[in-house]
């Protein structure tokens, strides 16, 4: 399962901070990995798990559901031998057909009904998966720009952001300072040791916009 995607794809993914510039006229410039700080935050990592643990119970239910389905399937089998069978009566064969056909419907209702409650819930959990994920990187966003604040920057740009054609915004930054690994330090400072995501672990990646319609 990855239904998060990378953000940003027509502007700079990051705080682009405007200040005075410095007294010499040169601008004071800074650079941070976005991805990585909301990858490497343990909220994202508290947020992943409470995800997947949902994802889990609806598994279940629709393993509940298939499983019924299934035992439906299996007395079908056995109707239709039954039907097949030239030793039954003819009235005998007409009350198993008039079983198979209600048990046909009603297998054919059941899938339905676990189709349609198998895609409204997994919607509803991708909605509610992007929007957390997104008040999640609101919240680094301002963080990075309180920084940027306090230390004076003129800009701040994301070296993780990607174009449309997936080819980086940043392709070169002259005396740039990288602000990732001490921003990261801020956001996991009160981390559970629990919570910080496990070396190896795949990482959610900074949910994309919702496409215009």
């Amino acid at each position: 399962m990855r239904i998060i995607r990378r953000f940003l794809a027509t502007a700079l993914a990051a705080a682009l901070i405007t200040t005075a510039a410095a007294q010499d006229g040169r601008l004071n410039i800074a650079t941070v990995d976005m991805q990585e700080l909301f990858k490497q935050y343990y909220r994202t990592n508290e947020a992943q798990k409470q995800i997947n643990v949902e994802r889990a119970r609806i598994q279940k239910d629709n393993n509940e559901r298939l499983s019924r389905i299934r035992d439906l399937e299996e007395s079908l089998g056995n109707l239709r031998k039954q039907l097949e069978d030239p030793s039954i009566s003819d009235s005998k064969k007409q009350s198993l057909f008039k079983d198979w056909q209600m048990q046909q419907q009603e297998g054919i209702a059941l899938d339905r009904e676990r189709r349609e409650f198998l895609q409204r819930r997994n919607q509803a959990l991708n909605e509610k998966m992007v929007q957390r994920m997104k008040g999640i990187l609101e919240e680094i966003r301002k963080l990075v720009e309180e920084q940027a604040k306090v230390d004076n920057y003129d800009y701040v740009f994301d070296k993780s952001g990607l174009s449309t054609s997936q080819v980086p915004f940043l392709l070169y930054t002259k005396d740039a300072t990288d602000i990732t690994a001490g921003l990261l330090k801020q956001l996991n400072k009160d981390a559970p040791a629990d919570s910080l995501p496990a070396a190896g672990e795949t990482a959610p990646e900074i949910p994309a916009p919702a496409p215009v319609e």
